[in-house]
């Protein structure tokens, strides 16, 4: 009788643990790939690269500004790095609700910028900016926001601010701008020993003072655009082959889109023709619409907007989008070529989000020169103000 006893409990045992066994397998294999699927769709939402495919992807250059309660990183007290042009408030700019709009994306969130992960990526690396004043604006405002983490360091700046290099001592990390208003070597035309505001491009050449720092330069971001709308002479080797906005007689009007694909065109060829070079993450900065209206910069044109437009209400859209896609184009071709030597090629599309901030320049807050007093600056942008946004696509895209 006690050992009957004794297997029953032995058998009850038995099939106590198998039940429990089974209840931990099942709930295994129901629950664990919904929780790794979670987590999954959780990080591809956050941020997907812009091009991809798939309906999980995420175009963070389509969607549109929202309110947003929240204040800047920074202000023009705590950061003291704010070019005096850019420094709005300081010039009497009394309005601050432009401050208050972020970007939100159609398909996901873009996480709000990050200093402390933007210097732990780039720790050890060299950035610059390369192109005009509107890509020294850019690194202008990432110098604002990374100084909430880490007070940056001055090593090198010319007379007008033209070369201007940082470094972040504590992360190791160098931020340059290098100014090249076409990418491509330029002189300026003279006519009767005074400068006529226009150049002569050496569209097979490109400036020397930006390419002699490439083997030294992790991230490259270039940007150019504003330049080119001027009577400007364009030269292959010697040899003229045309212009824009010139009627010299026997001398072609090639146009503005014709010099802009040219100048991009030789400034990626150098970066895949490197020899010296790392492989370098080289963005494109697609170009950033002005917002002059009721007459350009020198006839009364004025941005007093203090809000957002929607976007199809944005001035010139069709003409912005053409010069966007001249660009695109080129960093699409240079990127196939790229990939097998090492180099990554991206776009950082800024174009259309950008043409709905009519609210965001300087306008007549600006502190110009004394000659251009009365002109608006609706060029450039506030700092703090809505082009903070390119530095928090910019850190999504070097987070992959």
């Amino acid at each position: 009788m006690k050992e009957r006893l004794l297997n029953m409990c032995n058998a009850a045992s038995l099939l106590f643990y198998t039940a429990i066994l089974t209840i931990l397998l099942t709930f295994y294999l129901f629950y664990y790939p919904r929780i790794n699927f979670v987590q999954e769709n959780i990080q591809t939402n956050i941020f997907t690269r812009p091009h991809t495919n798939g309906g999980r992807s995420c175009n963070l250059f389509k969607g549109q500004w929202i309110p947003d309660t929240r204040d800047s990183l920074y202000t023009n007290f705590s950061c003291t790095t704010i070019p005096y042009r850019r420094n709005c408030f300081f010039h009497g700019r009394k309005d601050r609700d432009f401050l208050h709009w972020r970007w939100k994306p159609e398909q996901c969130e873009l996480p709000r910028f990050s200093p402390k992960t933007f210097l732990s990526i780039v720790q050890g690396k060299t950035m610059a900016f390369i192109g005009d004043s509107l890509a020294r604006n850019q690194m202008e405002s990432l110098l604002c926001l990374l100084s909430t983490e880490e007070t940056p360091k001055e090593v090198y700046k010319d007379a007008v601010e033209r070369f201007w290099t940082w470094e972040f001592p504590k992360h190791n990390f160098t931020l340059m701008a290098l100014w090249s208003q076409f990418l491509v070597t330029a002189t300026e035309t003279m006519f009767n020993g005074s400068a006529t505001g226009g150049f002569g491009l050496q569209l097979d050449k490109v400036d020397q003072k930006w390419s002699e720092k490439l083997p030294f330069i992790d991230y490259a971001i270039f940007s150019d655009f504003q330049w080119f709308f001027r009577q400007n002479y364009l030269y292959e080797g010697s040899k003229l082959i045309g212009c824009v906005y010139c009627q010299t007689p026997n001398v072609t009007n090639l146009g503005i889109s014709f010099a802009i694909k040219r100048a991009f065109q030789a400034a990626f060829k150098q970066i895949n023709e490197c020899k010296n070079c790392k492989n370098i993450f080289t963005i494109l900065r697609t170009f950033s619409p002005s917002h002059f209206e009721k007459g350009a910069w020198n006839t009364g044109g004025g941005c007093n907007r203090t809000r957002p437009v929607k976007i199809e209400d944005v001035i010139g859209r069709d003409s912005n989008l053409e010069f966007r896609k001249i660009q695109v184009e080129e960093i699409e071709m240079a990127r196939e070529k790229g990939e097998y030597r090492g180099n990554r090629f991206e776009i950082l599309d800024i174009t259309e989000i950008m043409g709905m901030r009519p609210d965001g320049h300087p306008g007549l807050y600006g502190g110009n020169d004394d000659w251009k007093k009365g002109y608006s600056d609706c060029i450039h942008w506030c700092l703090p103000g809505p082009i903070d946004v390119w530095n928090e696509l910019l850190l999504e895209m070097i987070k992959r």
